[in-house]
């Protein structure tokens, strides 16, 4: 076990819940039949054959050589290193991977069609003799090398629960259970503390990269047991991308902490994305750039501090023909933006927490305004009296590209930096100890929110691991300067001539914010007391104070605080 999983290795309890995220639903029925927990679905036995109990079961290997030999009762013998439950794209992707480094593994799905889809892709991929398939439960972790280890990737919520009831009717203790899909944090935590009392082992394990991070390596963020990591450390760490300075895996810590950290991930990444979009906006809109023009630019910007995978991504974008009809595939995309849930615990976590967040809340407020498409058509007939966007006359292209990209790059370094701190709020709360430079290193690949400035970000959390903000990091600081002009132009031109770009305001006003030693909150603290007699300090005395500001207002002599409430 490393240094930080020894640090690492209490476990704590939790605080900050939030409201809108449902309990557990299911209990844990570690005693019940098999098929208890899955009354819902049909078996997943095909239809054809006799139920597993009638017959010997042998494990659907993907090679042609002959499977494993069974035990005298039966039961396949334990020839994998590690198992795996959920075959849609994520699981099917993660199994070969994991085929693929040399890990004999077993895989499992409820509906027995993507086991054998996964089997057939494997002998397809010459790994055949590396992945194998099975049709219950019971085989699947009868397969397994002792202490079993099973990671699954379904859904969140009740089928997790589902999926652990299962399991854990045939684990046993010293087992262990690695959730890697997007689950709450709290959630995690309490499956822990429920699957402890068989004595079985779980993690929550983030997971990031998508299909193509799954199968050629993806950034991993195991946290709860430590030593359940230390049994599977061996297999992550080559299954994880690789950059130059080792795998991008590592222990969180205790608890959820992996979740937590994988939600936050994915709050930066919902911020990363809007802040695309908006200087994609600004330049077609009100610079006249075509897609062509803008593909170029995107791809010189991928070559320089903002190297990324969504920067290269959108150049490919932005350049792809549509295969149906004249011109641009992008541009006959509807303007209305999905999401899942993680952003917005993110930001719910930012507020239970007292951290600001402005980057990634307008980011996720920006996706509920795209969602409402009827609306937001009537509007722009209601006001075309105002300014409309549209390219503005004699506007230097150069000079704008240029001033788009330092405002683009300024506005992600503050979008980082809230995500940081949020982690770190959580962190010191649940005493996770979590390592932010050493976060910073493991998203350097594999993730979707990849970049080349997390090494910077790494080296500035190495030079001062209490760093209040990367905004005070002497190389942050000093670029932030610098981008300062160009990001206010860029911000004027777009709010004169009616484009909205929120997350980069947002951005700018955190700045401006963070950055000035005195704010109009003497004011509205004054208010507080005025109508609620909250009380308020003052810069000339020690201590707290309330004001009878004006009898004919009702303002009260009386004290309702001690002190300043958030």
């Amino acid at each position: 076990m490393n240094s930080h999983a020894l640090r690492s290795s209490k476990l704590h309890g939790t605080a900050g819940r939030v409201r809108e995220v449902p309990p557990i639903t299911t209990a844990f029925r570690c005693a019940a039949p098999l098929h208890a927990p899955w009354s819902a679905v049909p078996p997943v036995l095909l239809p054809s054959r006799p139920a597993p109990s009638a017959r010997r079961m042998a494990p659907y290997a993907a090679s042609t050589a002959e499977a494993p030999r069974a035990s005298d009762k039966g039961a396949p013998m334990a020839v994998s290193e590690i198992g795996l439950v959920g075959l849609a794209v994520m699981g099917q992707n993660m199994a070969l991977n994991i085929a693929e480094k040399g890990f004999p593994i077993s895989v499992y799905n409820r509906s027995h069609d993507k086991t054998e889809a996964a089997v057939k892709r494997a002998q397809k991929e010459g790994l055949g003799d590396k992945l194998r398939g099975y049709e219950t439960v019971k085989d699947f972790v009868a397969s397994l090398q002792k202490p079993r280890r099973v990671i699954i990737l379904v859904k969140a919520g009740a089928p997790v629960d589902q999926t652990i009831d299962a399991l854990c009717e045939y684990m046993e203790p010293g087992d262990i259970i690695i959730d890697g899909g997007n689950e709450w944090y709290e959630n995690t935590e309490k499956r822990m503390a429920k699957v402890a009392q068989k004595g079985l082992l779980y993690m929550g394990m983030g997971v990031s990269g998508g299909e193509e991070g799954a199968r050629r390596g993806p950034s991993m963020m195991p946290g709860g047991s430590p030593e359940a990591y230390t049994h599977i450390q061996s297999i992550v760490e080559k299954v994880a991308a690789q950059v130059d300075d080792g795998p991008c895996v590592t222990y969180i810590g205790g608890g959820g902490a992996g979740n937590f950290v994988k939600m936050v991930h994915n709050g930066i990444e919902y911020g990363d994305m809007q802040l695309i979009s908006e200087a994609y906006d600004v330049l077609k809109t009100l610079g006249g750039l075509d897609n062509e023009e803008l593909a170029a630019v995107f791809k010189e910007w991928n070559q320089g501090e903002l190297k990324s995978f969504l920067v290269e991504i959108s150049a490919i974008i932005m350049n792809k023909p549509d295969d149906q009809a004249a011109g641009y595939l992008v541009d006959k995309i509807v303007d209305q933006t999905g999401s899942k849930g993680t952003g917005k615990w993110t930001v719910q976590q930012a507020a239970e927490l007292a951290v600001a967040a402005p980057t990634m809340a307008s980011a996720l407020d920006a996706r509920y305004m795209s969602a409402i498409k009827g609306e937001r058509v009537a509007a722009s007939k209601v006001f075309s009296s105002c300014v409309q966007p549209g390219p503005v006359a004699g506007v230097d292209k150069a000079q704008l590209v240029a001033d788009v990209r330092a405002a683009l790059y300024a506005s992600k370094i503050c979008s980082y930096a809230q995500g940081m701190n949020i982690i770190k709020a959580k962190s010191v709360e649940q005493k996770w100890g979590v390592d932010l430079g050493g976060l910073a290193r493991i998203w350097k690949g594999g993730c979707i929110i990849r970049a080349q400035f997390l090494d910077r970000i790494r080296l500035a959390y190495e030079r001062n691991a209490e760093l209040p903000s990367l905004l005070v990091d002497p190389d942050f600081a000093e670029e932030l300067a610098a981008a300062e002009g160009a990001w206010r132009r860029v911000a004027a031109l777009a709010i004169t001539h009616g484009v909205p770009i929120p997350s980069m305001t947002s951005s700018l006003s955190y700045f401006d914010t963070y950055r000035r030693e005195r704010l109009p909150a003497n004011l509205v603290q004054a208010q507080r007391d005025f109508f609620g007699s909250h009380t308020y300090q003052r810069f000339d005395k020690e201590g707290w104070y309330h004001t009878v500001w004006d009898d004919t207002f009702g303002s009260a002599d009386s004290i309702t605080t001690s002190g300043y409430v958030v």
